[in-house]
């Protein structure tokens, strides 16, 4: 299962990622955007911090998640618990 991450903190994208391998997930992490979002890809799961990241962000990528079948979860926190309780529900 894919999963990208929009927003979160910068200091914690190697936490995100390794959360993510626990739960056998291929992650890609943005935690601000640089020139711009970058195409989103296929994810299986969208995760968007909605607390650290800005609507010009959260716009962008659920522009490239419209007519996909990709799940998006918002979360205000962008805490490992948060994150790990995404995971919990939507990957096993």
């Amino acid at each position: 299962m894919s999963v990208v991450i929009v927003g979160g903190n910068e200091c914690m994208v190697r936490q995100y990622k390794d959360l993510c391998s626990e739960y056998n997930c291929k992650a890609k992490v943005y935690p601000k955007a640089l020139n711009g979002l970058r195409s989103i890809g296929k994810p299986d799961l969208l995760v968007l911090f909605t607390g650290t990241v800005s609507h010009k962000m959260v716009r962008c990528a659920l522009n490239d998640a419209k007519g996909r079948d990709v799940r998006v979860v918002r979360s205000h926190t962008s805490s490992i618990a948060a994150l790990k309780n995404i995971l919990e529900e939507h990957a096993r």
